[in-house]
């Protein structure tokens, strides 16, 4: 990595390319090697606009505490998620700076990124999806963005979500949170203006297969603007929602400037 950095160098030095292309090839040369389990992109922040996230399963506390705290040293904020609290109560001591949501299972050290244009409305069918919601929403929060949480308004009792509808219309993109069938992002979608992504959950009885009815009760919905993750995916839903974000800020700017 070195020499090729030493070679970019050389080249602006003499002329040929420009600095504006040497920062362009320098986001895909910049890694930090951990021990012999892991590298660290530390430029995923200059070239996707979100920084790199450690997903915590299937990683020992040692692991995930040797890239925590490089994450931090470099960037000042470093993220996992998927953190159980048992694992967390091994990390802490070693990095006793750190925050813990229980819910959520992300476990972070230092502040939000710098605050963001537009607010993410995060919507669940019921209590239980609530760890996959809360994933999404302090992710967000993290990445720097306004969240507004609407829990427990799920077509079980579909009254409870005519009665916040005004939030539903004000958003600016939804994240909506669903396990059992998995129908709740097709009825938002039907009744908004704004981009809808839907998160299975894994929540429900045997025939839910763990989340793989209602990932494709979303993938088959008749209502449009409707983009599906993963099961259990709050975390990927909350970065799409914010890249959504900044390319519709970064549109206004060129339209401003025009």
């Amino acid at each position: 990595m070195s020499e090729n950095l030493n070679n970019l160098l050389q080249s602006v030095a003499n002329g040929i390319i420009s600095p504006e292309q040497a920062l362009e090839k320098l986001q895909y040369l910049n890694f930090e090697p951990i021990s012999n389990f892991a590298k660290i992109d530390h430029q995923r922040a200059m070239r996707t606009g979100f920084p790199e996230v450690v997903f915590g399963l299937g990683k020992t506390p040692e692991q995930i505490t040797e890239i925590m705290r490089a994450m931090y040293v470099k960037s000042g904020q470093a993220i996992a998620t998927k953190i159980s609290a048992a694992v967390y109560q091994e990390i802490q001591p070693h990095l006793p700076a750190s925050a813990y949501s229980a819910i959520a299972q992300i476990f972070y050290i230092g502040q939000p990124l710098s605050l963001q244009t537009g607010k993410i409305t995060i919507v669940t069918a019921g209590t239980a999806d609530l760890p996959i919601a809360e994933e999404a929403a302090l992710t967000a929060e993290l990445c720097g963005f306004s969240v507004q949480r609407l829990w427990d308004v799920g077509v079980a009792g579909i009254h409870r979500l005519w009665q916040h509808q005004h939030l539903l219309t004000a958003a600016d993109i939804l994240i909506v949170v669903a396990g059992m069938e998995g129908a709740l992002p097709s009825v938002v979608a039907g009744l908004v203006s704004c981009p809808v992504i839907a998160v299975p959950t894994s929540i429900g009885y045997g025939a839910n297969f763990n989340g793989i009815a209602p990932l494709l009760t979303m993938l088959n919905s008749c209502a449009t603007g409707i983009g599906v993750v993963n099961i259990d995916n709050g975390f990927g839903a909350a970065i799409l929602a914010g890249k959504i974000l900044k390319l519709a800020q970064k549109n206004q700017a060129i339209y401003s400037e025009s």
